[in-house]
């Protein structure tokens, strides 16, 4: 196989910020300025060569303005991607242990929440459509108190 026919990837973090039965997530804004239909767990992609938990640190930060305590790795997915120039996504989910820190978030703060962000905030995870579907219906305060290994997840057949 060669260079060219390679899948582009993408690597992906984001942040399991859990607090009192709810999950910190983020709606992104469209390229028209409204807001997606789904939400998401704060992250984004690595830059080049950035190690997983300085990029988690970077993406919690950039969209919330609070520096992020990170935990131990919960859940990866690997699916197929709709972005322009990739094949495929890797996301690596990581607890965030100072979940009190991020109870009175400003985006309008932050270097890239106002800008990229429709919402941020907790909401009860199994009332909203987020994506990856798992963390709808995943009990994540056990997933997280517990020794489990980690989930791996196949999105390349759902």
């Amino acid at each position: 196989m060669s260079l060219q026919t390679l899948p582009k990837q993408r690597v992906n973090v984001r942040a399991i910020i859990y607090r009192d039965g709810k999950l910190l997530v983020v709606q992104h804004k469209m390229a028209d300025g409204s807001a997606s239909e789904y939400y998401a767990a704060p992250g984004g992609g690595l830059d080049p060569h950035e190690p997983l938990v300085d990029g988690l640190k970077r993406e919690v930060m950039e969209e919330t303005g609070v520096q992020a305590e990170v935990g131990k790795l919960l859940f990866v997915q690997q699916f197929y991607s709709h972005r322009e120039g990739y094949t495929e996504e890797l996301e690596f989910f990581f607890e965030v242990t100072n979940t009190q820190d991020f109870l009175n978030i400003d985006v309008s703060s932050t270097t890239h929440g106002n800008e990229e962000l429709a919402f941020c905030g907790f909401m009860d995870p199994s009332t909203i459509l987020i994506y990856p579907a798992l963390l709808q219906t995943a009990d994540l305060r056990s997933h997280i108190e517990s020794p489990r290994p980690t989930i791996v997840l196949d999105n390349f057949n759902e």
